[in-house]
């Protein structure tokens, strides 16, 4: 990805995720929605925990992801439970 220095809070690791998505520019990651990335992710790597989709945001909006979590969880959640990719509670 072009320009990752731009993106605070995404790691090699997420970068290379996002490139793996079809994400290959800074440009194109501020353009793109976060949820619906996050829904792209999920479905490749599985494991993709919702720290992603805060850190995301935060690289989006110039924040910590930690802000973002602790500000919006609820909103957050509430929109992956309409998408269908609310994390569930293990019985």
């Amino acid at each position: 990805m072009t320009h990752p220095e731009k993106l605070a809070g995404l790691g090699p690791k997420s970068l290379h995720m996002l490139q793996a998505i079809g994400i290959e520019s800074t440009s194109a990651f501020l353009a793109a929605d976060v949820y619906l990335l996050y829904a792209q992710l999920k479905a490749r790597f599985p494991v993709t925990s919702l720290n992603m989709l805060y850190a995301m945001i935060g690289a989006q909006e110039n924040r910590h992801w930690t802000s973002v979590k602790q500000e919006r969880r609820t909103e957050i959640l509430l929109k992956l439970d309409q998408m269908g990719l609310a994390p569930r509670k293990k019985a």
